[in-house]
């Protein structure tokens, strides 16, 4: 599986960007999917999950309510919606694929496949 992110950008606080990730190779819906963040000098960290089907979704916390995430199996392609931008959700956003299990769902070494990253960049 070959993944593509796109749709970074620079905005400003309170704006909404909206980040996609094409999938190629392998049908995208055998994978749940994910989105990481990584930000410089920090760790990167789960953003959203979502499984196969597109019917369960997974937040980190400081995300819920201003993030969402989707798919569409048909285009073989994952979305974050990204809502009320804050400054310290800029980083580089990474999609991902895999099959964790429910305890590496939010783990880094739960996904086996990864795009290039796209960098967001939120002005205060």
């Amino acid at each position: 599986v070959q993944l593509q992110a796109s749709g970074g950008g620079l905005v400003q606080a309170g704006d909404s960007l909206r980040l996609s990730c094409a999938a190629s190779g392998r049908t995208s819906s055998s994978y749940k999917m994910a989105w990481f963040r990584q930000a410089p000098g920090k760790e990167r960290e789960f953003v959203a999950g979502i499984t196969g089907s597109g019917s369960n979704t997974l937040y980190t916390d400081s995300v819920k309510g201003r993030f969402t995430i989707s798919r569409d199996n048909s285009k073989n392609t994952l979305y974050l919606q990204m809502n009320s931008l804050k400054p310290d959700d800029a980083a580089v956003y990474y999609c991902a694929a895999g099959n964790p299990i429910t305890s590496t769902a939010r783990r880094i070494y739960g996904y086996n496949y990864w795009g290039q990253g796209t960098l967001v960049t939120v002005s205060s």
